[in-house]
């Protein structure tokens, strides 16, 4: 059967009423949107978001209200990938930070925060919840006092999603269901709830909520306007957005990504993990979030930089490499890969000539990965390789899609959530991602509503 890396994976694998359509990803560099408050409340007001993150060990704010360095309201992964909710100003201290690390970038997440500080309990004035339970370890616990003015809700404040202040701390990774209310601090199941079968914490239509006077509802639905507020609002300005950077990854449908944990040095990775690229004379080498046992799947790779590069299928995937894949050394057990530079394929270390080498920037190859018949095949630019012989694959193993770059090569993964430009358009044939090339008939893109009907 289908395998997600372990982890909660939010309720993309939760049989849901409500769906979540689009995301918006940010590149953790240069991307965030931003809205000066009006004259408002600074005592009571929740924050709630679906995130899924891209980047580990670098500090990354989900959202903050700034003024400036010594007076700000921040919520933000730390550098040790905790998660901080924090208030600094004149006479006005808050920090919680929890004990637990958010280190799953397989998995979507749900996050909310609120402050009530008119609350008589200290414990109580600011509160974090993950998927919809209270997160109660902190290594810092310095609570807002009674009726202070937290640092938000005036004209002078920039409200900030996915950067913190003028230009530090950005966020990497996937936003949906973006929620501010001002003026009312919300309980989880205002924003979510459980699923009755599989008790994973799952999105609800927030649309009919009270957001008060500087309240938003980013959605991400219209991809020339990211920051637009769905409730009618201001909107939020865009900077470093584009509307490639709308995406159908989200919190009800999770899209595989490469798999930043795969142990390998020498290379940057980009676009929400889905573009690689090596820096040095070395091989360097990234497998899917989802791994798979069966079904039929679809799955593109883009030749972005350089003269080399490698595509293709690998169980399990190696702790350290390299070389390209194909022709990794034990623990791996099976692996098939199709080498940019050659056009040969390499299957358990043994190469054959193939098809048409791959090294032009902006060549396409595709993989039918047939799980079920336990046959593959490549594709460049939409041709099948090899006069379309299938390639044999060994049953009884899950299978990683990887992808392997050398000497300042770059390849970028389209799992049916591309993070580059197509001039065509095909979905799969359940009406699921975005191809440059159709998916032949049965095969499908790499989501969990896909693992969900086909696992």
């Amino acid at each position: 059967m289908p395998l997600i890396l372990p982890g909660n994976v939010g309720s993309a694998t939760a049989a849901t009423g409500f769906n979540v359509d689009n995301s918006c990803r940010f590149d953790g560099s240069s991307s965030y949107l931003q809205k000066t408050y009006a004259s408002g409340q600074n005592k009571t007001f929740s924050i709630s978001t679906w995130v899924k993150r891209s980047e580990l060990g670098d500090a990354g704010a989900i959202w903050s209200s700034y003024h400036n360095a010594t007076n700000y309201l921040t919520l933000a992964f730390k550098d040790d990938d905790a998660l901080r909710f924090q208030n600094v100003s004149a006479g006005v201290n808050m920090n919680f930070t929890t004990n637990r690390l958010f280190r799953d970038v397989s998995a979507w997440m749900h996050i909310l925060a609120i402050v009530d500080t008119t609350d008589g309990t200290a414990g109580d004035r600011q509160q974090i919840f993950i998927n919809g339970v209270r997160e109660t370890s902190f290594s810092t616990s310095t609570a807002y006092a009674l009726n202070a003015a937290a640092e938000i809700g005036a004209t002078d404040k920039e409200n900030i999603v996915g950067r913190h202040g003028t230009g530090d701390d950005y966020f990497d990774g996937y936003m949906a269901e973006h929620v501010f209310i001002d003026g009312l601090a919300l309980e989880p199941d205002s924003f979510g709830e459980f699923d009755e079968d599989s008790g994973i914490f799952k999105p609800i239509d927030v649309s009919g909520l009270t957001f008060g006077t500087n309240g938003y509802y980013l959605d991400f639905e219209d991809s020339g306007n990211l920051g637009n507020d769905a409730n009618g609002g201001t909107d939020l300005s865009e900077n470093g957005l584009a509307a490639i950077d709308q995406t159908t990854d989200t919190c009800t449908n999770n899209f595989a990504t490469g798999n930043i944990l795969s142990p390998y040095a020498n290379r940057t990775i980009t676009d929400g993990s889905l573009t690689i690229t090596s820096t040095t004379t070395q091989w360097t080498n990234i497998c899917s979030t989802i791994g798979v046992s069966s079904g039929k799947w679809w799955i593109e790779l883009k030749h972005t930089a350089g003269s080399y590069g490698g595509f293709g299928i690998v169980s399990p995937f190696p702790q350290t490499e390299n070389n390209v894949i194909g022709d990794f050394s034990a623990p791996v057990v099976q692996q098939i890969g199709y080498v940019a530079a050659s056009g040969d394929k390499k299957i358990n270390n043994s190469t054959s000539s193939y098809g048409s080498t791959w090294v032009g920037t902006g060549d396409i190859v595709n993989m039918s990965l047939n799980l079920d018949d336990n046959e593959l095949k490549f594709y460049k630019n939409g041709t099948v390789q090899d006069s379309g012989t299938a390639i044999a694959i060994s049953s009884g193993y899950t299978y990683f899609v990887g992808t392997s770059n050398y000497n300042s090569s770059g390849s970028s993964f389209n799992f049916g959530n591309p993070a580059y430009a197509i001039s065509s358009g095909n979905t799969d044939g359940n009406g699921y991602g975005n191809f440059e090339y159709a998916p032949p008939s049965g095969f499908l893109a790499l989501c969990t509503k896909n693992l969900a009907e086909n696992g």
